[in-house]
């Protein structure tokens, strides 16, 4: 029996509404793909490529220098379209980064010492092997500063790759990946802050550090609509602006500041909602109610609507969208469009930071990531997952090569030079390609799909299973 067509609303015309279901249905249904957002950037990253090195390549980089000014009055602030890109939209990126990681670190896969050893560990192994595979083959003291670009995994695409593998990837394999990853996501902010941030300045730290306090003192309020917290984390924003420190640090620290528990609950949820239907039920045994008697239970609803879920929960579910379709292709578009011609890698310094960002990300993370986790396993400190052998560790080491967002980001920050930046994030774009080709490849020899035989249990179900 097919199931009735839901009714329309008052003023729909059926045919339109028949139309925009049409056209609109495949999109819904490809942005809920686990690929889309990945796939979604690198439409962005190729667009912006093919404008770079076409005849009108010149329009493509006017564009990002156009100037761009906010405030009133005599306050006033201009920076080009590049800025508000990189240093402005990007901390929205992070500040769900930094939701990600708190809601990891209360309840997820950081939050047990157990659970966390193993990806902590293959983290920390990729990130350290790429940058000494970069600075072994660039000791020469103006191409260091790149050391920081090979370290980072890109989540969208390395997930994205994964899920292309469909049902051979074991689902302990695939939150492997996903804490590890956030780890890493952890070691590039560390990074940022610490080597990429031109010197501190204490007045700056002061205007950050009061618009911290003024976060947590709205949370001692009750305060609860996000719309509150914009004016505190802009000036925590512009605090870490002016002290020296890379901005998106504050999106990073607003994250963290979020509340983990929810005020309602399931169980508050069902008691104000059911006295709230109980009200309106009420008002409909009576024929003469009116219209706005109907505001107050709904506005309870909506409240143990909001209030049910954490707002770190909350706030995560409503911004990934315009992450991952809005944020991060139009950073890709702005940074990926890389001038590939005989000046742009003419000389040897571009050369080198090109192979040394290439063979950071493809073989130093895969290096990485599997001998560290190797080594932890063998030592007795964790234990593999069930389900996932080393053949899948080999597979996430592959994927972790794909660098893209974080390691564009931090090339940016690395590089002064407009030849040496090129160079870089042309290696990250290279990189990237080739780890996520190798990853499929690998992925489609190695993985069956099957429980790995023999697999160890983590730490946690083997003291289980010895208790029992």
């Amino acid at each position: 029996m097919s199931p009735s067509p839901s009714p329309l609303a008052p003023g729909t015309w059926a045919p339109a509404r028949q139309l925009a279901e049409r056209v609109l249905g495949p999109l819904e249904r490809f942005m809920h793909v686990e690929a889309a957002s990945g796939i979604v950037l690198l439409i962005a990253s190729v667009a912006a490529l093919v404008w770079a090195n076409s005849p009108w390549g010149h329009a493509y980089e006017h564009l990002w220098h156009v100037p761009i000014t906010l405030g009133a009055g005599s306050l006033v602030f201009t920076q080009p379209v590049h800025f508000w890109v990189n240093e402005g939209l990007m901390t929205i990126f992070f500040f769900v980064v930094g939701l990600e990681i708190r809601r990891e670190i209360h309840a997820g896969e950081l939050s047990d010492l157990k659970r966390a050893t193993l990806p902590v560990a293959a983290a920390l192994g990729g990130m350290i092997a790429p940058a000494l595979l970069y600075l072994s083959l660039n000791p020469q003291p103006v191409l260091r500063d790149g050391w920081g670009v090979p370290m980072a995994t890109d989540i969208a695409f390395a997930v994205g790759v994964l899920a292309l593998l469909g049902k051979r990837v074991p689902p302990a394999l695939r939150v492997l990946l996903l804490a590890l990853a956030i780890i890493d996501d952890i070691g590039a902010i560390i990074v940022i802050a610490v080597f990429y941030s031109s010197g501190v300045a204490w007045s700056g730290l002061l205007i950050a550090g009061g618009g911290a306090l003024a976060v947590l003192v709205f949370q001692r309020f009750g305060i609860r609509s996000p719309a509150a917290y914009v004016l505190p984390g802009a000036v925590l924003w512009w605090g870490m602006l002016r002290a020296g420190v890379h901005p998106t640090i504050a999106g990073v620290a607003v994250g963290l500041l979020t509340p983990v528990r929810s005020w309602f609950g399931s169980h508050g949820f069902l008691t104000e909602a059911r006295g709230a239907v109980a009200h309106v039920d009420a008002l409909a045994q009576r024929e003469d109610h009116r219209a706005d008697e109907l505001l107050g239970p709904l506005q309870r609803i909506k409240q143990a609507q909001r209030e049910a879920l954490p707002p770190v929960v909350r706030l995560q579910a409503a911004l990934h969208p315009w992450v991952a379709y809005g944020i991060m292709p139009l950073f890709a578009f702005a940074n990926a469009g890389v001038r590939i011609d005989g000046s742009s890698l003419a000389h040897e310094a571009s050369w080198s930071i090109l192979l040394g960002v290439t063979v950071g990300l493809v073989v130093g993370k895969l290096l990485g990531v599997f001998l560290a986790s190797f080594a932890m396993v063998r030592l007795g400190v964790c234990a593999l997952p069930r389900g996932v052998g080393w053949p899948g560790v080999a597979v996430v080491g592959c994927v972790a090569g794909i660098g893209f967002t974080m390691a564009i980001f931090i090339a940016g920050l690395a590089f002064g030079d407009a030849a040496m930046l090129a160079a870089a994030k042309f290696g990250v774009l290279l990189a990237s390609a080739v780890a996520a080709v190798v990853g499929l490849l690998v992925g489609r020899l190695v993985l069956s799909g099957a429980p790995a035989p023999g697999a160890a249990l983590t730490l946690e179900e083997a003291e289980t299973s010895t208790e029992q």
